[in-house]
């Protein structure tokens, strides 16, 4: 009876498997971001697929492992559809195998002139799309290490590139998953949680699929609070460093670790000669990292070019278009340039407010605390592109917040700002996905509440 019954179910997980398999090639291969009727039932299936065998396979760890690799490995050879980032991505990667400084010139300056300083240059510029030609890089130093290594070898072949930066980005994955599952055991939690974010399909679609750096700047990130975790803060320190030079996110976490660091015979105080060794190495190694390409023309650009995410663009935002739409009443046109100056101050604020208000001493206390404060930057922020929760959905895992896991499924409606020609925002469409993001919190803020009643 229970020989009939293991059958049973290996059949059935067999058949789940094959099937998350088969529709993330259909995903990777026969889907445009226009088709957004098919784009959002094959994610939808997916969904479900990656919930069925998590709640069924939550002991077969090895097995768990082996399915996010391999659907990864599906996209291997598979140019992104949901996303054009990439081909500035093997730009950057070129200019500086060609010896030039990505900082310091648009794709579009050297096109308009006629001059094309890489292979491919004018197909990859056609890729990027004129906007973010015009503008020149904002990824930080780690990320242009990395393009220039995925070109290493593929210096005339996008497809060759594009395989170079899938497959960083799937050893970042691995490696997140490595540390992250040895943290969770480390804070006596269940190590399988971690497949809540490693076998998720937007993990895997957004990242692994569309070539999102986020999964390189959690490696960095979740290795560092494991290195913290074990009391090897000036490892952790330097490694932190290279979350932020990777993507500039983990900057928002900085005043969190005020608290964190104790004098050994006074717990009650804070040891602020270790607390301020430790953000020393976190800046001066940051600033090692950025020196290779630092001038002041440099520093002009990067700044502006940074700026452009709070005072130009706008991208499935939720508190700031109703701002907006106040703007609009009051003024009769788009206040953005005063909205996106007032809300980064309202966000660097709440974050002093969590560090200085929380028990962030205590490391899971610490974890929430960083999932609070990055919740709120997103909350807060103009442009949220569907790959900007990963962060949140990486350290919901800590906790027991589900909203992130939620807000990872309903995030894929962005995506039907690209069904019309002009791609505009339908924004009862936006208002419905945070409606749902925003049920899901204040439902994980009452339940919070309830647990600490008993």
């Amino acid at each position: 009876m229970l020989n009939t019954y293991l059958l049973k179910t290996n059949k059935l997980t067999l058949l789940l498997i094959l099937a998350s398999f088969c529709l993330y090639g259909v995903f990777a291969y026969d889907i445009a971001r226009i088709d957004h009727t098919n784009l959002i039932s094959i994610y939808t299936v997916l969904f479900g697929l990656f919930l069925k065998i998590l709640n069924n396979n939550k002991n077969s760890f090895k097995l768990l492992v082996a399915i996010a690799i391999i659907s990864r490995l599906i996209f291997l050879i598979a140019i992104p559809n949901l996303s054009q980032d990439f081909y500035r991505f093997i730009w950057d990667g070129r200019m500086i195998l060609q010896g030039f400084n990505p900082y310091l010139h648009t794709p579009a300056s050297f096109i308009t002139s006629g001059n094309y300083p890489i292979d491919q240059a004018q197909q990859l510029v056609t890729g990027m799309q004129a906007l973010n030609a015009s503008h020149y890089s904002n990824y930080p130093p780690i990320n242009q290490l990395l393009f220039t290594l995925a070109n290493l070898f593929s210096s005339s072949s996008i497809l060759g590139s594009v395989i170079g930066l899938r497959l960083i980005i799937i050893a970042a994955d691995i490696g997140t998953l490595y540390f992250g599952a040895k943290l969770l055991k480390r804070l006596g939690l269940k190590p399988h949680k971690i497949f809540w974010y490693t076998l998720n399909p937007f993990i895997i679609i957004e990242l692994t699929g569309n070539l999102h750096f986020e999964g390189v700047m959690i490696f960095f990130l979740i290795l560092s609070l494991y290195l913290l975790h074990k009391n090897k803060w000036q490892w952790a320190a330097v490694v932190f460093a290279l979350s932020i030079s990777t993507k500039l996110v983990p900057l928002l976490f900085l005043p969190l670790f005020v608290k964190w660091f104790r004098i050994k015979d006074n717990h009650s105080k804070i040891d602020f000669k270790k607390l301020i060794c430790f953000y020393l190495i976190i800046g001066v190694s940051t600033l090692v990292l950025f020196t290779p390409f630092f001038s002041m023309e440099f520093v002009n650009n990067y700044s502006k070019t940074v700026g452009l995410w709070f005072g130009d663009f706008e991208f499935n935002a939720s508190i700031y278009y109703i701002a907006r739409e106040f703007g609009y009443v009051i003024t009769g046109y788009n206040q953005i340039a005063i909205i996106g100056k007032i809300l980064p101050v309202i966000i660097f604020t709440s974050i002093w407010y969590i560090a200085l208000t929380r028990q962030n001493q205590n490391f899971i206390t610490l974890i929430k605390s960083m999932l609070i404060a990055f919740t709120i930057y997103l909350l807060l922020s103009t442009t949220v592109h569907p790959w900007y929760i990963a962060s949140i959905l990486l350290l919901s895992i800590f906790t027991n917040y589900k909203y992130p896991l939620i807000w990872s499924f309903i995030i894929i409606i962005s995506y039907l700002a690209y069904a019309n020609a002009d791609n505009t925002e339908n924004l009862w469409i936006i208002g419905f996905e945070y409606l749902v993001v925003f049920t899901a919190l204040f439902w994980d803020v009452l339940k919070q509440k309830k647990l600490l009643k008993y």
